[in-house]
């Protein structure tokens, strides 16, 4: 359902390039990456947010008030501001229907997207590659080292035997039992006799 078929825009920003730009920074500044991530790979994710939003009235109507009071709360240059100012305002709107919206749409989305992968040094899904073991599971420069160390407290078989009793995982009664019922009425169940 596009705008036209809807009758009348929602406020002045739907539809208009600046909430495009608006929805861009606003992705960029929720999902932060370092420069060598393209803007085109927002700029879809931004496309995608807009086509599933004009899926439904309401979604559209929360998406161009959403724009509509980020805008606001940026003063109307909300693309323009650092990083660090964009972060705060959007712990404004954390937990507003509009940017659950976002959250959940651009998470799906933005990941899926094979210019990100390349970007970040993802080779994409391993199955049909015959997996990642010979593949070099690790080689992705962009993680650290991950750090390894050797456990040197206590051996654990002596601090789990120290548990109290009722933390023991031996139980009483027999699995198959539901709880509620006895053992003795169990054995009835099925067997054909009626109480």
């Amino acid at each position: 359902m596009s705008t036209s078929d809807c009758g009348e825009a929602v406020n002045d920003v739907e539809g208009t390039a600046e909430a495009h730009r608006t929805l861009v920074a606003l992705i960029k500044a929720a999902f932060p990456h370092q420069k060598t991530v393209p803007d085109s790979a927002y700029e879809r994710v931004a496309d995608t947010v807009l086509s599933q939003a004009e899926e439904s009235a309401w979604l559209r109507a929360k998406v161009a008030q959403g724009l509509d009071s980020l805008q606001g709360l940026a003063d109307g240059r909300f693309h323009e501001l650092p990083q660090e100012q964009a972060y705060l305002i959007l712990l404004r709107i954390q937990h507003t229907t509009f940017f659950g919206f976002i959250r959940q749409t651009v998470v799906v989305n933005l990941y899926e997207d094979e210019e990100l992968w390349e970007a970040v040094g993802y080779e994409g899904p391993s199955f049909e590659k015959g997996g990642y073991i010979d593949r070099g599971f690790d080689d992705l420069d962009w993680l650290p080292d991950p750090r390894i160390e050797e456990y040197d407290g206590e051996p654990l078989q002596e601090v789990v035997s120290d548990l109290p009793t009722a933390a023991s995982t031996r139980s009483t009664r027999g699995a198959a039992v539901p709880a509620g019922q006895s053992k003795a009425r169990s054995t009835r169940v099925g067997s054909g006799r009626k109480n």
